[in-house]
């Protein structure tokens, strides 16, 4: 007679397996494709078209970081599965970073460095009811809110960057990430606050 598992150890045997399944279709960091310049070139477009004051040599910057720095980030992580399997390793302590806020801190460390005078960086959050939360880094031009800007998401592609108008991206509604903060903690976000961790 053959003796049955528990039902979560049984649980346990199908995540690890589905995981194995799902990563092994996930390409290494170093094989992640490289953006061609028209791909730079479309977002250093849609960057200046923000607003006519965009100095379109920030614009095309702002477009060569946005797609490059993923890259660096995807190798500095160790990512080597997709998005939410990635997550589930950092949760539990086999990688260091990697997860959407971890993404969304680097990306606007390194775009803010660059001192850019035309445009503008936000955080945002999205929570929608049925999904994980998100975080995200949004480029507007300089004095516009961030739903004038441009989500730029490397975390959803596991390192290519996802970028697109806010109003636009069907995927998430976001929010000021101080609003959500401020949400979760009454008496105000404490510095430094980031997003719980989420698979």
């Amino acid at each position: 007679m053959i003796a049955l598992l528990p039902l979560n150890t049984l649980r346990a045997a199908c995540l690890v397996l589905g995981a194995a399944l799902v990563s092994a279709c996930a390409p290494a960091p170093q094989d992640l494709p490289r953006p061609d310049a028209a791909n730079i070139a479309e977002l250093a477009g849609a960057i200046r078209a923000l607003d006519p004051s965009v100095d379109p040599e920030e614009a095309a910057r702002a477009a060569r970081i946005s797609y490059l720095h993923p890259l660096d980030l995807a190798v500095q992580y160790g990512i080597s599965d997709p998005p939410v399997i990635h997550n589930m390793k950092v949760n539990a302590g086999l990688r260091p970073r990697g997860l959407c806020w971890h993404w969304a801190e680097d990306m606007e460390k390194r775009l803010r460095a660059e001192g850019f005078e035309t445009l503008d960086l936000h955080r945002a959050i999205s929570q929608p009811p049925l999904r994980l939360e998100h975080s995200t880094v949004i480029i507007s031009a300089r004095g516009e809110g961030m739903n004038e800007g441009l989500v730029i998401d490397p975390w959803r592609n596991g390192g290519r960057l996802y970028w697109s108008p806010v109003l636009e991206d069907d995927s998430y509604q976001w929010e000021p990430r101080a609003v959500v903060l401020a949400r979760r903690r009454p008496d105000g976000p404490l510095p430094g606050d980031e997003p719980a961790p989420a698979l």
